[in-house]
Formats: C-alpha cells, structure tokens, sequence
C-alpha cells in the first residue's frame, strides 16, 4: 500500500500548496487528487515532484507493509 503523507509533510515544510503545482508547475489537478485519494502515480510525475521540491522519492512517498 502506498502512502503519500511524506509528500504532504515536504510541501508544507516548503511552503509549496497544491494551487501552486497545479498552477505554477501545471501539475495535473486530476494527478493531485490520485495524490489525495493514495492512488499510483506515474515515474515521470514522482521525477518531477522531486525535481519541483528538490528532495528524493522518499521525501513524497512511502510504501506500508500489509499486515
């Protein structure tokens, strides 16, 4: 299962909102509600946010072990 709450926890860090990366970085509002609901994300747009918010995968993603 995938976890998006260290992207979450970096952006606020950061002061970069989801207006900002829809807006300034024309991050797809449809990319940011699969970010919101912890649905998959491409490899292209986990590159990217990492470039926008200068951090590694790690810093926006973690994956939880099942039970």
């Amino acid at each position: 299962m995938l976890s998006y709450a260290p992207l979450w926890a970096t952006m606020k860090k950061q002061g970069v909102t989801t207006y900002t990366l829809i807006n300034k970085y024309n991050i797809n509002s449809r990319t940011i509600n699969n970010l919101r609901h912890g649905k998959s994300i491409t490899m292209y747009t986990l590159e990217r946010l990492c470039n926008i918010l200068h951090c590694k995968p790690n810093d926006i993603i973690e994956f939880l072990e099942d039970d």
